[in-house]
């Protein structure tokens, strides 16, 4: 027997009603929020995610599915849903138009990891993001989007801030991270000690709990803000104050790449053990330029769909659509010719085999259909259809014209 591979799951049954009603819910809220769909390759030039994700980063480091195809060019499985949203908006020529775009999107994304609860190989994400508003005002729109979407979806959650700064304060800033970690270095874990050379910043996001100990007494960059990062965080905070939305603030949430400044965030939840996170994103003002784009204001988030699949709270299921069936096998090709019309206007599913009634209702419940309605000898030969409203309990016997 071939199986799926590891890290890579089928999604039916339950599994696909919740993945469908999440889809469906954090579209219908994006689309309030101005955003439209964008769909991009599952396969890319590697090139983009070494430049847009970092070469030190993780993910381009171990966990991309990298291989050479047959035209010997050097591509791989999208791990993330940005960098490619970025590229198609420079390819279009959109940061040369000027003006404001917003998209939303959807679908697979494929790192090569250890595969555990919430977190697999091929992993689905809806995600959003903003081009060409340097306000923050559009930070607070999008951490309100996600407070929607998860609200809407019966998942509780804690926000989590911190400003991450731009190029002015970032920079004496790492200097004075450097410093500190080196007089500790002997402590750290191998990969804060790779990350001291690589991306200094990103040791503040080191889940060894030594290394957490030891960076309690880090200098935190939110208090190295320049003038400008500090009144933007403070606005940030204020317009959160005024929608209701709380928050945390946490001094070592980080987006270790280089293009990423001020706004950071994160949503966790306290149900899903220690990966906690359900939600991220920030403003990453310098992407655009970093892929040979005019330099463009951006912001956006990121959501882990098969993470959120437990937490969803699903609407109590109603009946809807019929079931037509037949309990005669001369029936059989009439009632397919009703469905057919019938599905024009209306959910049916449709038994192929002729049954008794009792069986028919089961199949009924089964599919969960508001009517059953079923086609006999009788019905054959008057012309009619036997209908019952499985919700409050009705019956009644009608002409097909009026059915």
């Amino acid at each position: 027997m071939i199986n799926s591979l590891r890290g890579m799951n089928d999604i039916l049954s339950d599994d696909y009603e919740r993945f469908t009603y999440f889809i469906n819910t954090a579209t219908t809220i994006a689309q309030r929020y101005g955003f439209h769909f964008i769909e991009t390759p599952l396969l890319e030039e590697t090139a983009l995610f070494k430049r847009g994700v970092g070469e030190s980063s993780d993910i381009v480091g171990k966990e991309m599915y990298q291989f050479t195809d047959k035209g010997d060019n050097d591509v791989c499985l999208r791990p993330e849903g940005t960098a490619g949203v970025v590229r198609a908006f420079i390819q279009k020529k959109l940061d040369k138009a000027g003006g404001t775009h917003r998209f939303f999107y959807h679908g697979a994304m494929f790192r090569y990891e250890r595969p555990q609860k919430g977190r697999l190989r091929q992993f689905h994400q809806f995600g959003v993001e903003s081009f060409g508003v340097e306000s923050v005002y559009e930070d607070a729109s999008m951490i309100m989007m996600v407070h929607d979407i998860l609200k809407a979806c019966g998942i509780g959650h804690r926000l989590q801030l911190n400003s991450l700064g731009c190029s002015t304060c970032m920079s004496p800033y790492r200097q004075k991270l450097i410093n500190f970690v080196k007089d500790v270095e002997d402590k750290v874990c191998q990969d804060c000690a790779r990350r001291l050379q690589t991306n200094p910043i990103r040791v503040l996001d080191c889940k060894n709990t030594t290394c957490q100990s030891l960076y309690t007494d880090a200098p935190k960059l939110i208090n190295n803000l320049c003038s400008e990062c500090e009144d933007d965080f403070a606005n940030l905070k204020t317009i959160l104050d005024q929608n209701n939305i709380k928050y945390e603030i946490d001094t070592n949430l980080v987006r270790g790449l280089d293009y990423y400044s001020k706004t950071a965030f994160e949503f966790v939840s306290d149900n899903i053990g220690s990966q906690s996170a359900i939600a991220g994103g920030g403003r990453y003002d310098r992407l655009v330029e970093f892929l040979d784009g005019k330099a463009t204001p951006a912001v956006g988030f990121a959501m882990g769909i098969e993470r959120l699949m437990e937490l969803i709270v699903m609407p109590e299921k109603t009946r809807t659509g019929y079931y037509i069936g037949a309990m005669d096998e001369n029936a059989l090709s009439l009632i397919v010719k009703i469905t057919h019309k019938k599905r024009s206007t209306d959910k049916v599913s449709l038994d192929y085999k002729a049954k008794n009634l009792q069986k028919h209702l089961k199949a009924a419940d089964k599919v969960n259909a508001k009517f059953c309605a079923i086609i006999g000898s009788n019905e054959l030969k008057d012309a009619t259809i036997w209908v019952k409203d499985l919700e409050n309990k009705t019956e009644s016997t009608i002409k097909l014209e009026e059915f």
